[in-house]
């Protein structure tokens, strides 16, 4: 079966990513900023460094078929330089791409992010024409990636793809979607009920299928695509799965949903005042388009993510 590089290989979606490859008879390179340990003989942990500064990409990507390069600096970490992202984000993408160039690699995935196109709230639907638009350094740094990967790319032997997911959730999840699971695991009633923005989600196990999908799809190469499970729900909706998968009743009572936003903005929470408020719809169409179907419906995955 053919090797697969895998930066990030530490984070969220790259320890996910890493097993669900081994078990699907891949030989994995399993790449972190500090080496890890695995019991499977498909799965090789090295140490990648601090891709901030130079680092030896050519060494990383020697003898393997494929990169996917989830590796990178994410946007829920405040207080962060823009230099910073430009360093993980940018420069140490066009580092991986340059050496994936020059070794002939067959593939490289980016996990790019659907922040590269809007903000925390979109009045629309979010589609792969949707121009442009970040709100932040983290957007900012992806859309600079995406644009290196395609530069370099073009035209070689090394055919990329890089892929946009919405929020991802799953055991193990970090940042604003753990705050929220956290949130609904308390015993307490939530003032959530009348919140009826929309947010598109995808689950870890509809993300991976989407990844292991590009790798091998002639019609996913040399594009853009956003990753979202079939259809978007509301914070509500969200909460009830998340309660149900642990056995519990939704307890949601109405609130004004300005009245929330007011609140957290005086709190100076104004981006998750955005989020609870806001609408992120995302169509994932054209990558359905070219085979690939999200397995798991999001109210399933959000309460088997809840008992986990």
């Amino acid at each position: 079966m053919p090797r697969i590089l895998v930066t990030g290989a530490s984070g969220f979606i790259g320890q996910h990513l890493v097993r669900r490859l081994a078990e699907s008879g891949y030989r994995v390179r399993a790449a972190a900023r500090q080496p890890i340990v695995f019991d499977d003989p498909n799965i090789e942990g090295i140490a990648l460094g601090d891709m901030s500064r130079s680092f030896a990409a050519e060494y990383v990507v020697r003898g393997v078929d494929a990169v996917i390069h989830a590796a990178g600096m994410a946007h829920a970490q405040p207080g962060i330089p823009d230099s910073a992202f430009t360093a993980i984000n940018v420069d140490a993408t066009r580092q991986l791409a340059r050496a994936a160039k020059a070794a002939r690699v067959n593939r490289f995935v980016l996990m790019s992010s659907v922040r590269a196109l809007v903000g925390a709230r979109y009045d629309g639907v979010v589609t792969e024409a949707t121009p442009p638009a970040p709100t932040d350094a983290y957007g900012r740094s992806k859309v600079a990636a995406e644009a290196i990967t395609a530069e370099l790319l073009a035209g070689s032997n090394t055919r990329w793809t890089v892929l946009r997911p919405v929020l991802v959730y799953g055991p193990g999840v970090k940042g604003n979607m753990a705050a929220l699971m956290r949130l609904a695991a308390q015993p307490y009633p939530l003032p959530f009920s009348a919140l009826k923005s929309r947010r598109s989600l995808v689950s870890i196990g509809n993300l991976l299928g989407a990844i292991e999908h590009v790798l091998q799809s002639q019609a996913a190469e040399d594009g853009s695509f956003i990753v979202a499970d079939h259809a978007p729900v509301t914070i509500a909706d969200a909460i009830r799965a998340l309660r149900k998968g642990r056995g519990r009743q939704p307890l949601l009572f109405p609130v004004p949903q300005q009245a929330i936003a007011s609140a957290l903005r005086l709190a100076g929470k104004s981006e998750l005042a955005e989020r609870l408020t806001g609408d992120l719809v995302a169509d994932a169409s054209r990558l359905r388009q070219t085979g690939w179907t999200p397995l798991e419906e999001t109210a399933e995955a959000l309460a088997k993510a809840a008992r986990h």
